[in-house]
């Protein structure tokens, strides 16, 4: 059985960056959030293997990793489905983004470097801009930039790992319809707000726009999946 092309096999481990199991990990994660398989799919273990020229293995290996990230769940004897998220997902991943981003944008407000800033912000108001013309990737763009800038202005390796945990499923429910278009001025208007305080070097100021603005996304989440304006 030979591998498909981008699939390497582990003959040996020393020289190997990446396992087929990162790698199917990585393709599978990358369809589900970019919306190629719809919530509620099911995932054909035999498929996929023989889809990539690989034995079953790596491939539960890289369903076990889904699971983990909530993007997929197993059934007793029925098999592995893509997850349909949940008000209950949206709550428990926007309070522990308020928990590490209250911590990454105080360290931020006092050590990023100001030409850093201004360069998310003018970011910022030309991506709103855009929107207002009816180009809404500029926004998602500089929304997702200035999430993990303000993360990685810590240095703190766990913490940046714990963002790209949740990456994935922030990433999935914007696809799904999160942040819709009647959502980008007043998340714009936050992150204005806290880069400015940031700007300022006022920690306690933005601690706290950060957690509002968390607490916003929440609401407004929510309204949109009870509402159904997200895909589920």
């Amino acid at each position: 059985m030979q591998p498909a092309a981008g699939l390497i096999e582990q003959k040996n481990p020393s020289l190997v960056v990446e396992s087929i199991a990162d790698q199917l990990y990585r393709i599978l994660c990358d369809r589900i959030v970019n919306g190629a398989v719809a919530p509620g799919s099911r995932l054909d273990l035999q498929a996929i293997a023989a889809e990539f020229g690989v034995s079953r293995t790596p491939v539960r290996d890289a369903l076990f990793r889904l699971e983990r990230d909530r993007l997929v769940e197993t059934r007793p004897r029925s098999g592995t489905y893509v997850a349909r998220p949940t008000t209950r997902d949206i709550r428990e991943v926007c309070q522990v983004r308020k928990g590490m981003e209250w911590v990454a944008t105080g360290v931020a407000a006092s050590s990023m470097p100001l030409d850093q800033i201004q360069d998310l912000r003018a970011e910022a108001v030309e991506a709103l801009e855009q929107a207002n013309q009816g180009n809404y990737e500029p926004f998602f763009h500089s929304d997702s930039r200035i999430h993990r800038e303000i993360v990685e202005a810590t240095a703190n390796g766990r913490l940046m790992d714990f963002r790209t945990s949740v990456e994935p499923f922030v990433h999935w429910l914007r696809v799904l319809g999160a942040t819709g278009t009647h959502r980008l001025a007043g998340s714009t208007n936050r992150h204005l707000e806290i880069l400015d305080a940031m700007a300022d070097r006022d920690v306690e100021r933005a601690q706290k726009l950060a957690a509002v603005h968390l607490d916003e996304v929440e609401a407004w989440t929510v309204a949109d999946m009870e509402s159904r304006l997200i895909r589920t």
